[in-house]
């Protein structure tokens, strides 16, 4: 729901709370989908050094275990660092930076 981008965005980058930072960013990209990851690029793109860390950790706990899972959230991030708005599209290079330096453990036999 657009309305409800706004609200997630202010709480991954909950200035009092980086526990809030870390498990909202998880539960964003553990949907797997455009709407969460484009709400963490936007995050990652004004996040500050240690709201981004979290943010990191929380990549990396989601996508660090299925390739299949990795090479999607790399592919959307593509099409997303195209988007007209720089917020996204700025942070999905980033993401993209993130996810691309991930060796999953589990890949198709």
């Amino acid at each position: 729901m657009p309305e409800a981008v706004e609200p997630l965005l202010g709480l991954v980058l909950d200035s009092g709370d980086t526990f809030v930072t870390r498990r909202t960013a998880e539960g964003l990209l553990r949907r797997k989908d455009r709407a969460g990851l484009t709400i963490v690029a936007s995050a990652l793109a004004v996040a500050n050094d240690n709201h981004a860390d979290y943010i990191h950790t929380a990549i990396f706990d989601v996508f660090s275990i299925f390739s299949d899972d990795l090479d999607e959230a790399l592919r959307l991030c593509e099409e997303m660092s195209g988007d007209t708005d720089d917020r996204v599209a700025r942070g999905a290079r980033r993401l993209h930076e993130s996810l691309a330096d991930i060796d999953p453990v589990l890949r198709p036999a």
